[in-house]
C-alpha cells in the first residue's frame, strides 16, 4: 500500500490529464472544473485507500468518472441508444460519409455530437478513442465486464456517427442563423437578467430573431420567471410548530 503522503505529493502532476478528461465528459467548462476540484477533494480524503496496485492516474480517473456518473442526468439532447440500434439494424439505413467527415473535422461540431451520447457510451468512446485506454482498462474503470465495455464502445461509436449525420441535417436547416443554439442557450439566463456584454447580448438577440427552436424556450423562461416573481408577494405564514422549534434552538444556543 502506498503512503498517503506520497500519493498527495504526486496527484497534482495529473491535473492536466484529469481536466482534459473532465472537459470531454462535461461540456460546460465550469462544470468540468468543479468535477476536477471535487475529484481532488475525494482523492485527498481517500489517499490512504490507494494501494498502488494500479497507476495513480487510473485511480484518479476512476474517482472522477464515478463523480461524473453521480451527476449525470439524461438530457433531452441525448441520442436514445434503442433508436440508434434500431436504425443500424435496418439494412436500408445509411449516412452521407462526406457530411459526417466534414462535421467531424470541426472540433466544435465533433464535441457537439459527442455530448449527445448518453454518459456511459460517451465515456467509453472518449476513454478509448481520445485517451487511448484499452477496452480492458475501460471495463476496470467503469466496473463492468469486458463484453459490456465492448458493447458500450460499439454503441457509442454508432451513436456518434448518427449524431454527426443528424447534426449536418440540423445545420442545414439552421443555415444563416447566427450563433449555435447551445451557445445562445447557455447565455440565456444572463441575457434574461441583462448581465451580458453588448456583443454577446446582440448575438443572442440575433439568434432568437431567426432560430426556429429557441424562441419558444426563451418565452417559456420569461413566463416561468414572471410566475416565480409573483410568489414574492404571496403570503407566507410560518407554522407555529416551526416557531417553537426555532425558539428552542435559539434558547439552547443562548444558554450554552
Amino acid at each position: 500500500m502506498s503512503e498517503p503522503a506520497g500519493v498527495l505529493s504526486e496527484i497534482g502532476d495529473h491535473l492536466p490529464a484529469l481536466y482534459k478528461l473532465a472537459t470531454r465528459l462535461t461540456p460546460d467548462p465550469h462544470g468540468a472544473a468543479d468535477l476536477v476540484h471535487d475529484a481532488y477533494l475525494r482523492a485527498v480524503e481517500k489517499a490512504d485507500q490507494y494501494r498502488g496496485d494500479a497507476p495513480l492516474l487510473a485511480w484518479l480517473r476512476r474517482i472522477l468518472h464515478n463523480l461524473a456518473v453521480d451527476r449525470a442526468r439524461r438530457s433531452s439532447r441525448e441520442v436514445p441508444v434503442e433508436a440508434i440500434e434500431e436504425k443500424w439494424q435496418d439494412d436500408g439505413y445509411t449516412v452521407d460519409p462526406a457530411a459526417v467527415a466534414e462535421r467531424a473535422a470541426t472540433r466544435t461540431e465533433l464535441e457537439d455530437a459527442l455530448v449527445r451520447l448518453p454518459f456511459i457510451y460517451r465515456t467509453a468512446v472518449t476513454l478509448h478513442d481520445v485517451e487511448g485506454l484499452t477496452v480492458r482498462e475501460i471495463a476496470d474503470l467503469q466496473d463492468v465486464s469486458l463484453s459490456a465495455a465492448k458493447q458500450r464502445l460499439r454503441r457509442g461509436r454508432m451513436m456518434l456517427v448518427s449524431a454527426l449525420a443528424e447534426g449536418h441535417e440540423r445545420r442545414t436547416k439552421l443555415k444563416g442563423v447566427p450563433m449555435r443554439c447551445w451557445d445562445a442557450r447557455r447565455h440565456i439566463s444572463d441575457f434574461l437578467d441583462g448581465n451580458l456584454d453588448h456583443k454577446t447580448a446582440h448575438g443572442v438577440e440575433a439568434h432568437l430573431a431567426t432560430c426556429p427552436t429557441c424562441p419558444p424556450l426563451y418565452a417559456a423562461l420569461v413566463d416561468a420567471q414572471a410566475r416565480l416573481g409573483e410568489l414574492r408577494d404571496a403570503d407566507s405564514v410560518v407554522p407555529p410548530e416551526l416557531v417553537t422549534r426555532i425558539q428552542e434552538v435559539l434558547g439552547t444556543a443562548a444558554a450554552g
